[in-house]
Formats: C-alpha cells, sequence, structure tokens
C-alpha cells in the first residue's frame, strides 16, 4: 500500500486525524502523520525526514517556500487557532477575563501545563505570558512542560492533584478527554497563529498530498475544523 508521510503542528492532530479514515478508505493509502510542536516539525523536515505534506505556522509555511522545501503555490490556510487556558474536567474554572485574574490563575496553580517553549508556538507565547506577569521565576517550580500542547494537556488530565491550570493552542485542549478550555487568554495577552499546509517538493506521493489537502481545506471540511477550534473564513 502506498504511504502519505506528514508532519504537523499539534495543533492540526485533529483535523488530520478527524479525515484520515476517509482519505485511506478513498485512496488505498495510508497516513503516516508526526504531531509535535511546529519547531520540532520543521527541524525533522530539514534533516531530511520524508515528509509529503507539512502543516505549520503561515511564517515557517512561507519561510520553507523560500527556502525551497516546499513547492509554492502549494500553501492553504486550514484557519486561525487561538491559544486558550485549560483546567482538568470537573473542576471550578477560575476567571481569567483579565491580567489580574489571570495572574492570579497562575499564581495559586500547583502546576502550569504549557508545551515546548523553545519549539511550540503557544508555549513560546505562554513563556512569555508568565515572564510579563513576573511569574516564570516565581513559579519556575510549578512549570511543566511537554514536547507539544497535546501532550501536556493529556498530562495534565492524568495528575491527582488540584488546582492545575494549562496553556496551550484551542485544537489541542478541544481533543483532549478529561480537560476543558475554559477561555482565550486576556486580550492584552491574545495569540492567533494561522496554520498552513504545504506540499513538500521532495514528496514521494505529490498527488496524493495534493489530494489531502484539498480535503483538509475543503468546505466539506469546514465544520470539523470550527469545531475542533479553527477559525474559518
Amino acid at each position: 500500500m502506498l504511504k502519505l508521510s506528514i508532519l504537523s503542528g499539534g495543533a492540526a492532530a485533529g483535523v488530520v486525524k478527524g479525515l484520515q479514515q476517509l482519505f485511506e478508505s478513498s485512496s488505498a493509502c495510508s497516513v503516516d502523520a508526526t504531531f509535535s510542536a511546529v519547531g520540532a516539525m520543521r527541524e525533522e523536515l530539514l534533516s531530511g525526514k520524508p515528509c509529503d505534506l507539512i502543516i505549520l505556522t503561515k511564517a515557517m509555511i512561507d519561510g520553507l517556500i523560500a527556502s525551497g522545501q516546499v513547492v509554492k503555490g502549494s500553501n492553504r490556510s486550514l484557519g486561525i487557532v487561538r491559544t486558550g487556558v485549560a483546567i482538568k474536567s470537573g473542576y471550578k474554572p477560575p476567571a481569567i477575563i483579565t491580567k489580574d485574574n489571570l495572574f492570579d490563575a497562575f499564581q495559586s496553580a500547583q502546576g502550569i501545563y504549557f508545551p515546548d517553549p523553545d519549539k511550540a508556538t503557544a508555549g513560546i507565547h505562554v513563556l512569555s505570558v508568565l515572564k510579563q506577569l513576573g511569574l516564570d521565576k516565581e513559579k519556575s517550580a510549578a512549570l511543566r512542560i511537554y514536547p507539544n500542547g497535546a501532550t501536556a494537556m493529556a498530562e495534565m488530565a492524568k495528575c491527582q492533584e488540584d488546582n492545575l491550570i494549562g496553556s496551550t493552542q484551542v485544537t489541542e485542549i478541544n481533543i483532549t478527554p478529561g480537560v476543558e478550555l475554559i477561555g482565550m487568554l486576556p486580550k492584552e495577552f491574545e495569540l492567533a497563529t494561522d496554520y498552513c499546509l504545504g506540499i513538500c517538493t521532495n514528496a514521494k506521493q505529490p498527488e496524493l498530498a495534493k489530494i489531502f489537502a484539498d480535503m483538509l481545506t475543503g468546505s466539506d471540511a469546514a465544520n470539523l475544523r470550527k469545531k475542533i477550534g479553527f477559525e474559518v473564513a
């Protein structure tokens, strides 16, 4: 059987997995997808890992087009994803509407879960927010960092402690059992990221990559993308 190799930021995992079975059954092609921080996925591509279709932030895809790793004109947006705040399901949500609310929520938390602050879009941003709040050093022992947002949320769901909080892309929160989205970061800390796909210049299955790209970004998949947390034009 043919194989389509995908490298993707974790924010798009829900839509890729949601359409994988339909694509595989209609194309007689299996999907081999890896999901993690966008920076890590970009590094995998540049290191030579086989990839037909890549999904990263728009800025990263644009950069890969400029450097020749992604086919010019193959880039398309899946939608905008915001960075949200989550807690374990069943717990009373803290207020996070204002900067002061967020400060109190983070300061009182036993554990603060978020993705890689070097390679993940949300992780870089969450650490920046903690620094702006003056909590990065004060709460250093409570910071619980994982390679990507989905893993961070899954680990928070499994933890038996009380008073836990996490922050990552809303699409990673929404697909993780045991956690719930309680809202977006306050307006002054807002982050909205455009996630785009592109077909790799070294793709072994460029035609199949285009077919799956059409499925992922098409109007038929718009409701799935919205349900997961993408803002679709």
